[in-house]
């Protein structure tokens, strides 16, 4: 159904929610401003944090994200990785992971679009 000439890719990158703004805005400088964003929970290289509630100690090793998801056509997949590592970096553990996946094809349920056309 695609059409073979361009190649569908997607970036999934999970972040830090804080920085879900500069990310978004990033992805507009980037020409790639259509997203689909998730609140996830997950674990890396990020250390567990130690709180008390009601006298009780217990440890978060679960931190929430922003799951940002965007298939890209006509915009380079490594541009927007850039952007997207550029925008969420702070520097400290927890920054999060940006991948990239080959889409093989794409419809567009309103106009049954296929491939590029459909995104």
């Amino acid at each position: 159904m695609t059409d073979g000439d361009t190649e569908l890719e997607l970036v999934m990158a999970m972040i830090r929610q804080e920085k879900l703004g500069d990310v978004k805005k990033a992805l507009v400088e980037a020409g790639a401003p259509h997203m689909t964003v998730t609140n996830v929970s997950g674990r890396g290289s990020q250390p567990a944090k130690t709180s008390r509630w009601r006298g009780e100690e217990y440890s978060i090793d679960l931190h929430q994200k922003a799951k940002v998801e965007c298939v890209v056509a006509d915009v380079p997949a490594d541009d927007v990785v850039e952007a997207i590592q550029e925008a969420a970096h702070t520097g400290e553990p927890g920054d999060g992971k940006i991948f990239v996946l080959p889409v093989t094809d794409a419809v567009q349920v309103r106009t049954g679009d296929s491939g590029a056309d459909a995104v």
